[in-house]
């Protein structure tokens, strides 16, 4: 199996390859930590790990990296002898990684699934146990750990129907890995059924709840002032913000088009758009200059690019890391890769600022979330670009019932808090025999108003 496997990746790393190195090359910063791609890494990085007891958790991209910095937090209260080895797939889940961790969590990129990245790699970090972020399954990898009989934890697990059907259609290589397992932590029934299925132990399987909810808790210190940066794009005092936020291709046009129509009705109305990669920025402009929308790029503006009321009615951010900052200010949210294009994007950040939210009919990748606050009345989903632009003007023009839907939302993310502690207890329960445990003490979980 593993020959077969092997051979299959070679052929597909080779054909794939020249597509991913563009695409990193367009994301930009790719040759910091390069050679860790292919399990070389520096002497620095070595001597920080050396005779220490090493928890390697991975989180693939930026998603998974908010998860992370809170499961850290945890664990390190729990484990006060961990060395914690974070790895990262993305050149922008590396940025977030290193804006978002202190210099003692050694940040490092996951390794290339080929057998010699992947031995060279965990020989080197050397880990007591390995905690992987969501369903990232690579065969390789998880082969050799169970070879050294080295636990590994999936948390926050969960399978889309269209990751389960394709895992069953590779049961057979699959089937093997999910059984080596040491925890895993699910989201909801569904999913534990899903894995059990696939070949998880029964007894290794927890519901434990979304993790998402607890990574939510925004009492970080602000890096970004949003109401200054308004005011410098000539935004007056007391008018009202609509942030589109993680958008993805055909998405913008659409609400481009939407914004000047309920401009016309709502005068005071601005827009912050975000798209979901920042290096779509150019593409988005031209987009918006189509539409006649008059914006301005976040990179450009600055305490010295102060722009007069009437020339720019819209930001177009093409920076990383600052979305929640700007849903802090919305006075409504549209939460994007759900009309377009299928998956969705995260609504529990808006939820956790008690903001209304509108979203489409594509959350297949949030789904269970998506239904939990449809459910409570705590956002709106729609059908259709009609209906969305009819669900945000009425928002606009209904204060009160925007504010219930923002409260809504904060009611339904408090209720699902604590999944991030009952993960940690999965993790720590098997390291009692080891010098990384010391006996939990219970701290109450809260998020920032």
């Amino acid at each position: 199996m593993k020959h077969l496997y092997n051979m299959l990746f070679a052929v597909f790393f080779c054909l794939s390859a020249p597509y991913y190195f563009l695409k990193m090359l367009r994301r930009g910063q790719w040759r910091s930590g390069f050679s860790q791609r292919f399990g070389r890494y520096s002497s620095k990085v070595k001597q920080a790990i050396t005779n220490r007891h090493v928890l390697w958790i991975h989180a693939v991209s930026v998603g998974e990296v908010n998860i992370s910095t809170q499961l850290i937090s945890e664990v390190e209260r729990r484990l006060p002898n961990v060395k914690i080895v974070v790895s990262t797939t993305t050149s922008t889940g590396m940025g977030e990684l290193q804006r978002k961790l202190p210099s003692h969590i050694q940040k490092i990129y996951y390794p290339i699934d080929r057998w010699t990245y992947v031995c060279r790699a965990i020989a080197t970090m050397h880990p007591e146990a390995i905690v992987l972020v969501e369903a990232e399954i690579w065969p390789n990898f998880l082969w050799r750990a169970r070879e050294l009989e080295i636990p590994v934890f999936l948390v926050n697990a969960r399978l889309s129907k269209r990751s389960y059907f394709g895992y069953r259609r590779f049961r057979f290589l699959f089937r093997g890995l999910f059984a080596s397992l040491a925890g895993i932590g699910c989201q909801n029934e569904a999913d534990a059924q899903r894995l059990q299925d696939l070949g998880c132990q029964p007894e290794a399987i927890r519901v434990v709840g979304n993790l998402k909810y607890d990574a939510a808790k925004l009492d970080e210190r602000r890096l970004t002032d949003v109401p200054a940066l308004m005011r410098q794009l000539g935004m007056p005092e007391g008018a009202r913000l609509f942030v589109a936020g993680s958008t993805h291709a055909g998405e913008e046009e659409i609400i481009a088009d939407m914004f000047l129509r309920l401009r016309q009705r709502f005068p005071d109305l601005y827009l912050v758009l975000v798209p979901r990669h920042f290096e779509r920025g150019k593409e988005v402009g031209r987009i918006l200059d189509a539409a006649g929308v008059k914006f301005a790029y976040r990179s450009e503006v600055s305490v010295n690019a102060r722009y007069k009321p009437g020339e720019a009615d819209c930001l177009l951010v093409n920076t990383t890391g600052e979305l929640k900052y700007f849903y802090e200010h919305a006075a409504v949210i549209f939460v994007g890769k759900s009309l377009t294009t299928e998956g969705g994007q995260n609504p529990i950040e808006p939820g956790a600022l008690a903001k209304p939210m509108v979203f489409g009919p594509n959350m297949q990748n949030f789904e269970s979330i998506a239904n939990a606050f449809v459910a409570a009345q705590g956002a709106i989903q729609v059908k259709d670009a009609t209906e969305l632009e009819q669900a945000i003007g009425n928002l606009l023009e209904d204060p009160e019932r925007a504010a219930e839907l923002g409260r809504n939302a904060l009611g339904t993310v408090r209720q699902n808090l604590g999944a991030i502690e009952r993960t940690v207890d999965m993790i720590v329960a098997q390291m009692h025999d080891t010098d990384m445990y010391v006996a939990p003490k219970r701290q109450a979980v809260s998020v920032a108003r």
